[in-house]
């Protein structure tokens, strides 16, 4: 079973250790926070992270946001236990790091079912590795409770040795078949970070390339570029009223018995009017979100 669909048009990792971060989450207006246990916090500090992510989830506040805490991995001091802490909060899903095979998944799951996970959270992975490419397939499909991928860019450049650039084409493939994979199954899937915060074009750019390549959101390491993802990744009010046009016209087209329509020239079928549906489910939602 797949993750719901909701607005994840910017979505922000927040370190675990900063409790004054935890707070300040609660007022943002991102669609999602990544509470952080694993590389945001210091090996010093993991146990008391783990413990006010617990404790700020258990004060609650944090209104529609879907919330995600990422763990630190299971081969690590500290994965297990932040498993099982996680598992008795109230966060939407667990993002597990660094995943490269489908058992890990399935041993996560049954970590949680073990220690009573409410029933609609989910697992999601960070993909950053050359052999999660290469098991997108496996890992996407491994259980029902995965709910979305996370591609982890900064780690995946590093794997492969090559450049961040612009237009992102030494990873193209990488992001292409995570999103093949994620699409195949039915899971969400958030783009990677941007990590110059002095750079809106380039961002601006990152966020336009993100979504024309298919993926839901962007992960973010800074409030200051919520509102720019927000606006990026939701659909225009243009797109919205064409989707509600092409949508009545073609309910009017079936109720006399036509199966196409030509609106304002163009061929209209039932393929476009099933995106044309999802692009108006998903602009209602995101209506509820900014109003909350």
């Amino acid at each position: 079973m797949a993750a719901a669909p909701r607005p994840r048009r910017s979505v922000l990792y927040m370190p675990g250790s900063n409790a004054r971060a935890l707070e300040k989450g609660r007022s943002l207006p991102a669609d999602g926070l990544i509470l952080d246990l694993e590389d945001a916090v210091a090996p010093d500090a993991k146990d008391s992270a783990r413990d006010q992510i617990v404790s700020a989830l258990a004060e609650g506040g944090y209104g529609k946001r879907e919330i995600q805490i990422r763990t630190n991995g299971l081969n690590t001091p500290w994965g297990y236990a932040d498993i099982v802490a996680a598992a008795k909060t109230s966060a939407d899903a667990i993002l597990l790091p660094k995943v490269e095979s489908a058992d890990t998944v399935r041993q996560v799951a049954n970590i949680m079912a073990a220690e009573g996970a409410h029933e609609d959270m989910r697992i999601w992975c960070m993909m950053e590795t050359p052999l999660a490419m290469l098991g997108a397939k496996e890992i996407a499909g491994a259980h029902p409770k995965l709910g979305g991928f996370v591609m982890g860019t900064s780690d995946l450049a590093k794997d492969l040795n090559c450049a961040h650039t612009p237009d992102r084409l030494p990873m193209i493939t990488s992001l292409g078949l995570c999103i093949l994979a994620a699409r195949a199954f039915g899971l969400a899937i958030l783009d990677g970070v941007h990590l110059d915060l002095s750079d809106d074009d380039g961002f601006a750019a990152s966020c336009q390339q993100g979504r024309e390549m298919g993926f839901d959101g962007k992960t973010l390491i800074h409030p200051k570029t919520i509102g720019a993802a927000n606006t990026a990744f939701a659909p225009s009010e243009a797109d919205v009223a064409w989707a509600r046009k092409i949508i009545a016209a073609f309910e009017q087209a079936a109720s006399e018995g036509k199966g196409v329509v030509v609106v304002d020239g163009k061929l209209i079928e039932n393929l476009h009017v099933v995106s044309a549906q999802k692009l108006v489910t998903m602009a209602d939602l995101i209506g509820e979100m900014d109003g909350a």
